[in-house]
C-alpha cells in the first residue's frame, strides 16, 4: 500500500461538540485545514434553514409547513478564500446568515424533528468517506456517534459573550450584557430541547476554552488525531 493509499485508510472523523461561542466552528475549520480534511458547519446548515423559514414567513411554531418546506432547501458548502462559504438555493448566504436573529431562529427551527432529520440524513452522508470534521451540538451523540474521535468544548457564558460580541463588531448593534443573557437562554434551550439535547458524548474529550486560544485548541487536537490515525490510542 502506497504513502497516498495508507493516508486514505487511516482517515477518521472528527467531532467537536459544544454550547454557543466555545470556539467550535474556528477550531474544526483549522483543524481541518491541517489534516487536509473536510470541514462541515452545522450550524450554518440550521442557520440557512432559518434563514429560508424567515424569508417565507414560516415560523418555528409551524413545524408541519416547515417540515414540507424542507423539500425546497438546497445547501451546499464550499470553500472559499476567506473560510467556507454557505448557498442556500445557489444564493451565497454566508454573511447574510450570521445575524443574532438568524441565530436564535436557527435553534428553535433545530428543535423540530422534519428539520433535524433531513439535515443529519444529509450530514451522514458526507461524513461517509471519512476525513470529515464535522461542529454543532449534537454531533457525538445524535449525527456521528461512530466517529473516531469526540470532543466537547465549552468556556464561561462571559468569554463565550465576549468573543460573540467581537465578531459581531461594526455588524451587530447588541451589547455584551444582552450577548451574555442570549448565550444563557441559548444554552438551556438547547440542553432542554427533546430532539438531541446538547450534552457531552459518554467517550468525548472536555476541554475548557476559557483561557487557551485557537492555536493551542488546534495544535492539541491535530496531535491527538494523528495518534488515533496512527493506531497509537
Amino acid at each position: 500500500m502506497n504513502d497516498l493509499q495508507d493516508q486514505h485508510q487511516n482517515r477518521i472523523n472528527i467531532a467537536i461538540d459544544g454550547p454557543a461561542g466555545a470556539g467550535k466552528s474556528t477550531v474544526a475549520r483549522h483543524v481541518a485545514r491541517e489534516l487536509g480534511y473536510i470541514y462541515i458547519d452545522t450550524g450554518a446548515m440550521y442557520r440557512a434553514v432559518a434563514l429560508h423559514m424567515r424569508r417565507l414567513g414560516i415560523k418555528p411554531e409551524e413545524a408541519d409547513r416547515a417540515q414540507h418546506e424542507m423539500n425546497n432547501v438546497v445547501i451546499e458548502l464550499q470553500p472559499g478564500i476567506d473560510g467556507q462559504r454557505v448557498f442556500l438555493n445557489h444564493e451565497d448566504v454566508t454573511d447574510l446568515i450570521r445575524t443574532a436573529e438568524v441565530s436564535q431562529l436557527a435553534s428553535s427551527f433545530a428543535q423540530l424533528e422534519g428539520v433535524r432529520s433531513e439535515l443529519v440524513r444529509i450530514q451522514r452522508l458526507l461524513s461517509a468517506k471519512k476525513g470529515i470534521v464535522m461542529d454543532g451540538r449534537d454531533i457525538g451523540t445524535s449525527v456521528l456517534p461512530q466517529a473516531e474521535m469526540k470532543w466537547f468544548l465549552t468556556a464561561s457564558v462571559e468569554e463565550r459573550a465576549r468573543r460573540r460580541h467581537a465578531e459581531w463588531q461594526g455588524q451587530e448593534n447588541v451589547t455584551l450584557e444582552q450577548l451574555m443573557h442570549d448565550i444563557s437562554a441559548r444554552d438551556k434551550q438547547d440542553e432542554t430541547r427533546a430532539i438531541s439535547p446538547l450534552k457531552q458524548a459518554a467517550d468525548a474529550n472536555l476541554l475548557d476554552t476559557t483561557h487557551l486560544n485557537v492555536d493551542q485548541i488546534v495544535q492539541l487536537m491535530v496531535e491527538q488525531a494523528r495518534l488515533r490515525m496512527d493506531g497509537e490510542q
